[in-house]
């Protein structure tokens, strides 16, 4: 229904985690490379319980290539920071793209230079400077999930 894509994810737990929320929620996900973990980690296993096996994961090299093998761009939509926009006024499509940076650094700056109006972010007070990769990705994604429901309604 959705794909998440994480670039350059760092912690193997987030990583199983969100990739539990895509088969629960019938998400694809996607990983760019390079990845803070391997993998096969025990982490990633374990916080993906035993749903690891049952992702629709696809495993990207790059950016580049990621962009590339995705021509159409109008429904990608990225998680950041260095916005103003909340993500509840994006009108989110069935197989959307929502790109969630890494832990540490975020989406590259040039990757949301390349698409300004394609931001969006989750509201929060100043005693905070981001959430956690999985909490915000679920936050998201159940967002769009709202906002599709009839269609997803037919996968339950």
């Amino acid at each position: 229904m959705f794909n998440i894509v994480l670039v350059t994810p760092q912690i193997p737990n987030n990583t199983g985690t969100i990739g539990r929320l895509c088969v629960n929620t019938g998400s694809t996900l996607h990983l760019i490379k390079p990845l803070g973990f391997d993998i096969d980690e025990k982490a990633v296993r374990r916080a993906g319980l035993d749903y690891w096996h049952k992702i629709d994961l696809h495993v990207w090299e790059n950016t580049e290539e990621f962009l590339e093998a995705h021509p159409n761009k109008e429904r990608f939509f990225f998680a950041t920071t260095k916005t103003d926009r909340p993500y509840f006024e994006v009108e989110f499509q069935e197989g959307d793209y929502l790109f969630f940076g890494s832990e540490t650094s975020g989406i590259p700056a040039e990757i949301l230079e390349a698409f300004p109006n394609q931001t969006m972010t989750i509201p929060m007070t100043k005693e905070g400077r981001s959430l956690n990769l999985a909490i915000s990705s679920g936050i998201i994604l159940y967002e769009a999930i709202k906002q599709n429901f009839n269609s997803y309604r037919k996968m339950m």
